[in-house]
């Protein structure tokens, strides 16, 4: 466990969330998320995916996941950006992996 570790999200370069990592299960990081008050108006776009998570649509994850990684930044505890990532945000759960490099399409 890596307590202490806060990965931050941002929007237009305000914070607008927090997520204190609470466990890995690799290539996924989860931890405990912390929203902030520019968060709400993206909320709608995790709804969207857990929904399409459900459904098994595919298609509707890659636009989401455009979407969300179009909207938003992600920084690692050392205050860097990573240079890509997926994330799934759940009432206050979060899931993401992510990479030094862009992921390949495909």
């Amino acid at each position: 466990m890596d307590a202490g570790r806060v990965w931050r999200l941002y929007h237009r370069g305000e914070l607008v969330g927090e997520i204190d990592e609470q466990r890995h299960d690799f290539p996924w990081t989860y931890g405990r998320f912390r929203p902030l008050p520019g968060f709400e108006p993206l909320r709608p776009l995790f709804i969207d995916r857990n929904a399409a998570l459900d459904a098994d649509d595919d298609e509707a994850m890659i636009r989401i996941d455009d979407d969300i990684r179009a909207a938003l930044t992600m920084t690692r505890p050392d205050g860097l950006q990573v240079a890509d990532f997926l994330l799934s945000i759940e009432d206050d759960e979060a899931g993401f992996r992510w990479h030094d490099e862009p992921f390949e399409d495909g």
